[in-house]
């Protein structure tokens, strides 16, 4: 799950971890939530360590009582890591 203003619904489909979706942490609410499973881990990551959007994900996320890990470094750790970025929209 990506959750940063600057990786938006644009930068999302040029590149984002495989499998993830963009959901904005302003999104987040129990019931949008409700749409997964009771103990759903949620990995949230952001565009890189220079935005902050993952870290209201997360919190949002533990407020509402759902399982949450922060990916550090988020699409440029993922990068620097060696790991390969999928495009599209992510919802298929």
């Amino acid at each position: 799950m990506s959750s940063c203003p600057i990786l938006g619904p644009a930068a999302f489909a040029l590149g984002h971890v495989p499998g993830a979706i963009n959901l904005p942490h302003g999104k987040i609410t129990e019931r949008r939530m409700a749409d997964w499973p009771e103990g759903t881990l949620f990995v949230v990551y952001c565009a890189g360590p220079h935005c902050n959007g993952a870290d209201r994900a997360a919190l949002r996320l533990a407020r509402i009582g759902r399982p949450v890990k922060l990916m550090i470094g988020g699409v440029t750790g993922w990068i620097d890591e060696g790991l390969t970025l999928a495009s599209g929209n992510g919802q298929d």
